[in-house]
């Protein structure tokens, strides 16, 4: 029992960091319609920015260097490449981000090839005794201070001129645009405010028990990916419900995977992409999705 206990609270820390990525896929998809599929590597250039300085600066300051870089670049990405292309074209601009993806994920593996950088986090290594439970102290941080940012975020969306201006545009563009609401600026924060939630939750990724910064990062945030599908990739509701499930089920299975073997070596590694399969079929707009949106 200790040990399942010991599963699901790392389950969930998993799930709330990816509920952080998945949330930066929705709000971009939401401002704009379009798929971002270059976050994850967002997210590597982030983590990769303070591992690669923070032995210079201090850790405080290299995060707050990764966060900038990656809220540039995403501003770049909007200001300078897809307010290039007609903002109604959403498949040219997916497209365009996948060109982008290459390109980073090139880059990095060049600065990166098979090393591990250590992030140097304050609370790398070290662990909590809550009662019976032992968890790294990271788990803790995540499971305390996530919901605390989500429920920030979601003030900012509700209660803030950006928010409204964001909700107002996906309801009516063309009649957002008539009441005075820029929509490139809409759609330039979203890209900024999902690139600072990627790093956020790439700074979690790479801290214990994770070894560091490596390319892996990269592929443990891709299953933010299929998270997204089953929440629904135009629901905030829905990506915070996605990234819990993938979150916990994955740890979950990784943690029985002896009792699994049976299901091939690996099954934690897929386990994500079969329940998004599984809820494509039942349901193909996501859990919380709205039906009539279409997907890349």
């Amino acid at each position: 029992m200790i040990r399942l206990l010991e599963l699901l609270v790392n389950g969930v820390s998993l799930g709330l960091l990816y509920a952080l990525i998945t949330l930066g896929f929705v709000i971009v998809f939401k401002a704009t319609r379009v798929v971002n599929f270059a976050h994850a590597s967002f997210l590597l250039l982030g983590v990769y920015v303070v591992a690669a300085t923070q032995a210079r600066i201090g850790f405080a300051a290299a995060a707050l260097l990764g966060l900038a870089v990656v809220g540039l670049l995403a501003l770049a990405t909007e200001r300078l490449l897809l307010s290039r292309i007609d903002r109604h074209n959403h498949h040219a601009m997916a497209i365009l981000t996948i060109g982008l993806n290459v390109v980073l994920t090139a880059e990095l593996t060049r600065r990166l090839g098979e090393h591990v950088l250590p992030l140097g986090a304050p609370w790398d290594g070290r662990v909590v005794d809550l009662g019976p439970l032992t968890l790294p102290l990271t788990v803790v941080i995540t499971v305390a201070g996530v919901p605390l940012l989500i429920g920030g975020l979601t003030a900012l969306l509700t209660l803030t001129g950006w928010g409204l201006a964001m909700r107002a545009s996906i309801a009516d563009a063309e009649g957002a645009a008539l009441a005075g609401i820029r929509l490139r600026r809409v759609s330039a924060t979203a890209w900024v405010l999902a690139g600072l939630l990627a790093t956020t939750a790439g700074i979690g990724l790479a801290s214990f028990p994770s070894p560091g910064v490596s390319l892996s990062i990269e592929s443990v945030a891709i299953a933010a990916f299929p998270a997204a599908i089953i929440g629904g990739f135009d629901s905030l509701g829905g990506a915070i419900a996605g990234g819990l499930i993938v979150g916990v089920v994955q740890v979950l299975v990784a943690g029985h995977q002896d009792s699994l073997a049976f299901l091939g070596l690996g099954i934690g590694d897929v386990v994500a992409y079969l329940v998004m399969i599984v809820v494509l079929l039942w349901r193909p707009s996501g859990l919380f999705g709205s039906k009539e949106f279409s997907r890349v």
